[in-house]
């Protein structure tokens, strides 16, 4: 069983993975079976795509961890959204995702972004 502090621990260092540009190093904190709900996708090529994409139109965006929250086997976190020039009212982007937590690996994912689409 994973811990509450393993849990949170394993969030953050997804998310350091990305702002590292260490995507390789993230498949490790993936179950074989992940389950990415805002992308319908099994596995976890599909969001190592989608984060290869987005640094790519995005090189300096980065996701700084505000509220970290785990209950049982669940981790919410929200994050904000640095190095992506907004528009007019200079409000950053806000992330909030959850996930669930098997056997010390990400399991299951759940997302949205909220505030200033930087895309247009």
């Amino acid at each position: 069983m994973t811990t509450r502090e393993e849990a949170r621990a394993l969030v953050l260092r997804m998310q350091e993975c990305f702002n590292t540009r260490k995507f390789d190093e993230a498949a490790d904190l993936f179950t074989a079976d992940f389950v990415n709900h805002p992308l319908g996708a099994i596995g976890i090529e599909a969001g190592m795509d989608a984060w290869r994409m987005i640094v790519a139109q995005f090189p300096d965006m980065r996701v700084v961890a505000e509220d970290v929250l785990v209950d049982g086997d669940r981790v919410a976190i929200r994050s904000s959204v640095e190095g992506i020039a907004s528009a007019d009212s200079g409000a950053r982007p806000t992330l909030i995702e959850i996930f669930r937590v098997h056997h010390g690996r990400l399991a299951e994912a759940w997302g949205i972004t909220e505030g200033p689409d930087p895309r247009h």
